[in-house]
């Protein structure tokens, strides 16, 4: 057992008991919760230019807040935020911005999310429940070191570290354990397998081998916490691409990737040798990367749409850890937890709204099962009102607090003779078509125009059997049809039918090794354009 961790860790549990009994009274009453939420903010943030603009001093109640203050895009705030970057204080929030945070992204130009104490409280808030319950669930989680999350920076992120004001320390999160912020964060990091130096990395082997290093050195390791479960496969690819290397840093401890390294970093690199360890790795072999760590309790990665099919892989490889597929999260908040085998909204982390198919603003305890939504956040931090444009469906309650399902991103649309398809529409549309018995481990509905001609290609990976492919093409032309204006185009012979295209399994992988921003917020799309490609 590793002291040092299970005492951090230890530690950082108990910070969260308050934050975790918060959370369980509010899922009795989440209109109380939200209401008192939202109005400490209006009052905390009254004296900000955003909050003097919208008069936020008169709000009495939600509805004042909804009434008073427009829904909002990146494009409202941007000018804003690069005020904040500059050195404007004061602006959407009132404090000091820690971080501008790059998104992902996965559509569109990148963008900064301000993050400030309120926001990183809201992180904190929903994460220590999420790890209080699992714990509870998964009690050897305390014993020893976890892996979260680490990606290089692009020269983009580090050009902007340049030219950021003093007032932020930094511009971007150096690892997940700086959504945390404070001393939260501090203890998180006593317990990483890997440290957040990494991100300095630029060459892509060397990032892969320095990460593969720290997680093979910690036999104990007990959580690994990614984002696309691709990440773990690339992480396994890369080992055993340099597996005699590796074992050979671990006999002796020295780190053949140190000069990757910033200086004052490498020190930690460098430990004492392990020959024992490099032995039974040895033993072991890169074929059965589930021995490598027998202490590991959790896996945390995405589960829904593009990431399903990776996540369902993980379950069968690793029988004996709980591969949990992670809440809806986002960089500027977090929308559910996992708890009690569903997703809940994190209803003490930041106010919420969610947009019908009508167009009607409900609040979170206004939800009905089976309502399909549009997530709106106030963070506290500066956003107000964001349209985050995620889509998703309540799928019950707990008590009074819904739960939500992630259905796909509701601004993403095909459209190429009027029939308007939307991701949400196409993931329900592929998970139908998919549903027999040999699931695919890739699958992606990608549009095409040659000449006068159009339609959709199935992408489906080539583990699955010929004569199974083409019931699923068949299952999918009789999803789409669903809609209207897909069917009339098809009536009309404006779309040809659906046909499939075979793709490698593993092209979720190629997503993530092509992708330009940082490596591990890459997000595997299940709604393809005509200029995507699979890679």
């Amino acid at each position: 057992m590793s002291v040092g961790a299970a005492v951090a860790n230890a530690l950082w549990l108990a910070t969260g008991l308050g934050a975790t009994r918060r959370f369980d009274r509010a899922l009795g009453d989440a209109d109380g919760a939200q209401r008192r939420w939202l109005l400490a903010q209006v009052r905390r943030h009254a004296a900000c230019e955003f909050g003097r603009t919208h008069d936020f001093g008169a709000f009495q109640s939600p509805a004042d807040f909804v009434r008073r203050v427009p829904l909002s895009s990146y494009e409202d705030v941007a000018p804003a935020i690069e005020r904040l970057r500059r050195g404007a204080p004061d602006v959407l929030a009132t404090g000091r911005v820690t971080h501008l945070a790059p998104t992902s992204g996965s559509s569109g130009a990148r963008k900064l999310i301000p993050f400030t104490a309120t926001l990183q409280s809201g992180f904190n808030a929903a994460v220590s429940r999420w790890v209080n319950d699992l714990v509870r669930r998964r009690p050897a989680l305390v014993g020893g070191p976890a892996y979260w999350s680490v990606s290089p920076l692009t020269g983009e992120d580090a050009e902007r570290d340049r030219m950021l004001p003093a007032r932020c320390s930094s511009g971007g999160l150096a690892d997940d354990a700086d959504y945390l912020g404070g001393g939260a964060a501090w203890l998180v990091r006593q317990a990483l397998a890997a440290p957040s130096s990494l991100r300095h990395v630029r060459d892509p082997q060397a990032f892969w081998g320095l990460t593969a290093l720290a997680l093979l050195r910690r036999r104990d390791l007990r959580l690994i916490s990614i984002w696309h479960p691709s990440f773990l496969d690339l992480l396994v690819e890369g080992a055993a691409s340099m597996w005699l290397t590796l074992i050979d840093a671990i006999t002796s401890g020295d780190c053949p990737w140190i000069d990757a390294l910033p200086e004052d970093a490498r020190g930690r690199w460098r430990v004492a040798p392990n020959a024992s360890r490099g032995a039974e790795l040895r033993r072991i072999g890169t074929d059965d990367w589930a021995r490598w760590w027998p202490e590991l309790q959790l896996v945390s990665c995405w589960g829904e749409q593009a990431a399903e099919a990776g996540w369902r892989a993980l379950v069968q490889r690793l029988p004996h850890v709980l591969v949990q597929p992670k809440g809806l999260l986002a960089t500027e908040g977090v929308v559910t937890i996992p708890l009690h085998a569903t997703h809940v909204l994190a209803v003490t982390s930041h106010f919420f709204e969610f947009i019908d198919e009508h167009g009607e603003v409900r609040l979170a305890h206004e939800l009905a099962r089976g309502g399909r939504y549009g997530v709106v956040i106030t963070n506290g931090a500066g956003l107000w009102r964001y349209r985050l444009g995620d889509v998703v469906e309540c799928t019950g309650h707990v008590r009074t607090t819904p739960t939500l399902r992630f259905l796909g991103r509701g601004g993403r649309v095909s459209d190429l003779r009027g029939e308007k398809l939307s991701e949400p529409f196409v993931a329900e549309a592929l998970r139908e078509a998919c549903s027999g018995r040999a699931s695919p481990a890739y699958a992606a509905l990608r549009a095409w125009s040659e000449d006068a001609r159009a339609g959709y290609e199935l992408l489906i990976s080539n583990e699955v059997a010929v004569a199974e492919v083409d019931a699923m093409r068949t299952r999918l032309e009789t999803a789409l049809h669903a809609n209207p204006h897909y069917a009339l185009a098809r009536r009309l012979g404006q779309l040809d039918a659906v046909r499939a295209v075979v793709v490698a399994p593993n092209t979720a992988i190629g997503d993530l090794r092509a992708h330009e921003g940082r490596l591990g917020d890459a997000k595997p799309r299940i709604l393809l354009s005509i200029t995507d490609a699979p890679r």
